[in-house]
């Protein structure tokens, strides 16, 4: 079974039972600690050691860093030390990161942050300001930069705890939503190709098929349009232009004929109530025998049924003077 590889960077010298004691507590929860102090970094001829210890972190699956007051060996990454330059190719390589500081070293930090430009501050529980500057640099980092605090191992094995189980309940909600997630793709990509269908058929058996012309007929668009308009409770349905024209009259509308100034052939009626109330109704909803056309939703255009206001008295007379 494949276990979580953590690599633990840090010095050694000042941290070594800090580390010893965080190799255990890894054991006994079936992960695979990476110390270099137990042989467990392997080094090549071709590479500087340090080189092989930044490419096991590669190799990790999290780093765990741990700041003292001692600066450390100084590696080929100027000015960062080797252990500084492990948590950089952890970034570096997107690995999750807990860097934990000890707490007198991180009260002094604040000291540090006060007097860097002076040259002549001495500190008292860090051997080299770089291990501060380091710090702030980690601080100044937009993600993957959580920082604690400890005094004793068991500061940070309190905090991992509860860390890896927050990883751990967050891993099985994301699976629950990638399942989620699956559905509702399929689920549109279902929605998607049936509306491909039913558009194919539509258009390809409109024309020679009763049964699909007048499922499209009972449901045309223009129906609700114009029960939203009138302001209707019961369901509007027409199949020609003398149909509406009935069914207007009914609600004391009167067809308005077309004056010689019209430049359309829409069809027009005129609330008797209201005078200054037209619906007008394009020549595209009706054919030339007077039928009413089958259009989808799609194809449907709203301003073909329009209730205007316009005043018979402010229109202007053709045959007039002016």
């Amino acid at each position: 079974m494949a276990r979580p590889r953590v690599f633990i960077s840090s010095t050694f010298y000042d941290l070594r039972q800090v580390r010893s004691d965080l190799e255990s507590f890894m054991r006994d929860i079936g992960y695979e600690p990476v110390l270099f102090e137990r042989g467990q970094v392997t080094y090549t001829k071709q590479n500087a050691p340090e080189e092989d210890c930044y490419r096991s972190v590669a190799d990790a699956d999290m780093l765990i860093a741990l700041i003292g007051g001692k600066y450390g060996t100084g590696g080929s990454h100027h000015p960062y030390s080797i252990s500084q330059q492990e948590l950089k190719t952890a970034h570096r390589h997107n690995k999750q990161v807990y860097v934990f500081i000890e707490h007198a070293v991180h009260v002094e930090y604040s000291t540090y942050t006060k007097n860097k430009h002076n040259a002549d501050v001495e500190y008292f529980y860090a051997d080299d300001a770089r291990i501060y500057s380091f710090i702030e640099e980690l601080y100044a980092l937009p993600s993957n930069n959580p920082i604690f605090t400890f005094t004793v191992a068991r500061d940070i094995i309190a905090t991992l705890r509860e860390q890896w189980a927050g990883l751990f309940q967050r891993l099985l909600q994301g699976e629950a939503r990638s399942a989620e997630v699956s559905l509702i793709q399929k689920l549109t990509n279902t929605a998607s190709t049936l509306g491909d269908l039913v558009g194919f058929l539509t258009e390809e058996r409109r024309a020679t098929d009763h049964s699909i012309h007048m499922i499209l007929l009972n449901n045309h668009p223009a129906f609700s349009q114009l029960q939203s308009m009138m302001g209707v409770a019961y369901r509007v349905y027409f199949t020609t232009s003398q149909e509406l024209d009935a069914w207007l009259t009914a609600r004391s509308m009167r067809s308005d004929p077309p004056e010689p100034f019209d430049d359309d052939d829409a069809l027009r009626w005129r609330s008797v109530k209201n005078p200054s109330k037209m619906l007008r109704v394009d020549g595209s909803v009706f054919d030339d025998q007077g039928r009413l056309r089958v259009y989808t939703v799609d194809e449907w255009n709203p301003a073909w049924l329009q209730m205007v206001d316009q005043d018979v008295a402010s229109q202007p007379d053709p045959f007039g003077d002016g």
